[in-house]
């Protein structure tokens, strides 16, 4: 496994050696994968692995004399790996062994009837029913009776239950002044951004009071949630209701435990965060302008919560916001637009970044509109006025699993003219990278409780300041204590 590094800048191990030995040169021809020893055992048993040939040699270390990590240094400990080598590709040739009969035959029959084969150039890529651009229009939330209006397209997916995107359902909740309603669902979570009016929400979590603009997530709830409209426009206030249930269905879940806090953003509070960025940012001409709401409960994806993303984004006066894409689903509710405000999306780029072919989705202040998966799209106000959308997004859990994949059009089309083509937007640092790469592929050492394993890749130095390899270390840093979901220390 050579990790992706040209063979000629490896070092060559040594089968037998002590560390360091900064004095022995090694060619510059096989990675190694070795591990540091234990400061507290200067003569431990340790190993190095030749990651060309899979060959793994032990040996006894002397105290170590070498620079030791900023990562990972007061806890590394002695560790004892035993690696046998995987055989080659050229070696693995699949033989048909005898089958004996079988005392469950009739069993082994009936599960062979539901197994698929496909080849795998023609199924890579399923043939699936299109994410569609679709509007729920304010309309539906501005009239009538107290009720829920759900944004159910699960035909328009070929999903069998109600889904808005294959991993969120999205509604509007209409509450009639001096009225109540209860919602429930089966889900992680649940957000609700009041659109219209005030009220109040009561369940198992507590209460909560609300006005316009406000927005607050729960976390899995067993129970209702009860809606009290104290006052609205219209004759009714008006909630925008998303939640993960689709998911749910999909994985044939119910939700084990809360995984954060109920959480409430009020509306001063977010529009004086947009304010101060925008006026950091005066002059300047930036991507998108607003700000992600995040929980104190998913730190490291800086999201809602650890299924759902949001962020209320204002686009001022006469002004474009250029394409971006990614690979979450967008359920874009329109806070506020004069005429002349729209979105443009589409599946590719021109050369100057224009969206080609682009379906237009003009904002109606209230509606909520799809934009599928991967489409290039952008933000225009040909108004006078400032225009605000908050999408709901199902990308903390994308964001999680590392595959958001966010992209900003500029930043694309300077890598093509620089004739490169991105693998993946996951936001990798040039440093991080060039760790990666001067590490190779590495064979993980032991896991312990309450340690990171890490590596580092540290140069040998031979006389003459002459650099003649590099040392790969693996060791250990501690784990610090992770926020609870209340955003104390666990």
């Amino acid at each position: 496994a050579r990790g992706g590094r040209s063979a000629h800048s490896r070092p060559h191990p040594a089968h037998v050696r002590t560390v360091p030995s900064s004095a022995q040169p090694r060619s510059a021809s096989r990675p190694l994968a070795r591990l540091v020893p234990s400061r507290t055992h200067p003569r431990a048993v340790g190993f190095e692995t030749d990651l060309i040939t899979g060959n793994v040699t032990s040996f006894l270390t002397a105290p170590p004399a070498t620079r030791v990590p900023a990562t990972g240094t007061s806890e590394m400990s002695t560790v004892e790996v035993s690696l046998s080598r995987l055989p080659s590709a050229d070696a693995a040739v699949l033989k048909t062994p005898a089958t004996p009969a079988s005392k469950h035959a009739a069993e082994e029959a009936k599960w062979c009837e539901t197994a698929n084969i496909f080849e795998y150039g023609a199924a890579a890529n399923p043939v699936m029913a299109p994410i569609p651009v679709l509007v729920h229009p304010a309309i539906l939330h501005e009239q009538g009776s107290t009720r829920i209006i759900p944004f159910d397209i699960n035909d328009c997916l070929d999903i069998d239950s109600p889904c808005t995107s294959p991993n969120l359902m999205a509604s509007f909740v209409r509450v009639c002044e001096t009225e109540s309603i209860d919602t429930k669902a089966v889900a992680t979570s649940q957000a609700f951004y009041v659109i219209r009016g005030s009220g109040e929400t009561t369940g198992e979590h507590g209460a909560v009071s609300w006005s316009e603009g406000d927005l607050f997530v729960v976390p899995v709830t067993k129970g209702a949630l009860t809606h009290t409209c104290h006052s609205a426009a219209k004759g009714g206030a008006a909630l925008y209701w998303v939640h993960d249930e689709p998911l749910m269905e999909y994985l044939g879940v119910a939700p084990a435990g809360k995984k954060f806090e109920p959480t409430l953003f009020k509306r001063e509070r977010m529009l004086a965060e947009v304010e101060e960025i925008a006026h950091a940012n005066r002059g300047t001409e930036v991507n998108r302008l607003g700000v992600l709401l995040g929980n104190k409960a998913c730190d490291q994806t800086k999201t809602l919560t650890h299924v759902l993303w949001s962020l209320l984004n204002s686009i001022p006066a006469n002004s474009v916001q250029r394409p971006h894409r990614h690979n979450s689903v967008a359920l874009d509710l329109a806070v506020a637009a004069k005429p002349g405000v729209y979105t443009l999306m589409g599946k590719e780029i021109d050369t100057n970044g224009d969206i080609v072919d682009p379906i237009r989705c003009d904002w109606i202040p209230g509606g909520v509109f799809v934009t599928p998966p991967g489409w290039w799209h952008s933000h225009h106000n040909e108004s006078d006025e400032v225009a605000w959308v908050l999408p709901m997004q199902d990308a903390g859990l994308y964001t999680h699993q590392r595959t958001l994949d966010i992209r900003f059009v500029d930043d694309e089309l300077a890598l093509h003219k620089a004739g490169k083509i991105r693998g993946s937007a996951f936001a990798v640092t040039c440093r991080q990278y060039t760790e990666m790469v001067e590490l190779g592929a590495q064979v993980p050492h032991e896991k312990k409780q309450g340690m990171k394993r890490v590596w580092s890749a540290e140069k040998d130095i031979a006389t003459g300041a002459k650099m003649v390899g590099m040392k790969r270390v693996a060791s250990y840093a501690k784990v610090p204590p992770k926020p609870s979901s209340s955003g104390g220390s666990a």
